[in-house]
């Protein structure tokens, strides 16, 4: 087994997912994203090849799902968004001397296990860097670095690129790896039209909920995807 551990931002879930408001309520936004780290942890708990999962989190709910899966969890740079939360992961692994840390957000609901073994797999050995994209090419949706802080790393809506050449910069050649389900991130309306057409959304507790709450037909209404 590498010596790689995820670290897994995670938000609160109250409030999450506000650019699906136009379609969904509060209550259905939190509960869509408490489904969707379920669907993701469930993926991250069935990899052969980590060594630890750490959750950087506040939320309680999302505390209990990471320790049903036997995760680490980490209160400190919870609040400090999504890059701080990440740096305040592997600054800790850094500090014991972990080989590498993987990154992944909880919102990736058709990553599977197999993916993440996939993207672990073609890791080189360290100084080194791996990048699966989101599906625009925009995100970063999973993040390899050995050792821990080999690479600079700032998040946001337009991180792909821009880590490939952080990458670049410190002498490490970037290894691009692309998967279907960890390309998936659900933010934006269309994004749940693609995923529900992505054949590995099926059997997910992500697509029973949309199911259940309405979403294919709301998009039809609005024509989106």
């Amino acid at each position: 087994m590498s010596d790689i551990w995820a670290v897994i931002p995670v938000k609160e879930f109250d409030g999450a997912k506000h650019r699906l408001s136009g379609l969904l309520s509060p209550s259905e936004r939190c509960l869509l994203a408490e489904t969707m780290l379920t669907d993701m942890l469930d993926a991250v708990a069935g990899s052969r090849l980590l060594a630890g999962v750490m959750i950087v989190t506040l939320d309680p709910q999302a505390t209990a799902l990471g320790e049903r899966i036997g995760a680490r969890i980490v209160t400190l740079g919870a609040r400090d968004g999504h890059t701080g939360s990440v740096n305040a992961g592997r600054r800790l692994l850094a500090g014991e001397g972990r080989g590498g840390m993987i990154t992944m957000p909880g919102d990736i609901p058709a990553a599977r296990a197999g993916e993440i073994d996939a993207v672990l797999s073609a890791h080189l050995a360290a100084p080194s860097f791996t990048i699966s994209p989101a599906h625009d090419d925009f995100g970063s949706n999973a993040v390899v670095c050995s050792p821990p802080e080999s690479v600079p790393l700032r998040f946001g809506e337009n991180s792909y690129f821009p880590h490939l050449d952080a990458a670049r910069r410190q002498g490490i050649e970037p290894t691009v790896i692309r998967q279907p389900g960890i390309a998936m991130d659900i933010d934006h309306p269309l994004d749940l039209a693609l995923f529900l057409r992505l054949p590995q959304s099926a059997g997910t507790r992500t697509r029973t909920l949309l199911d259940e709450l309405g979403v294919p037909a709301l998009l039809a209404k609005r024509r989106i995807g």
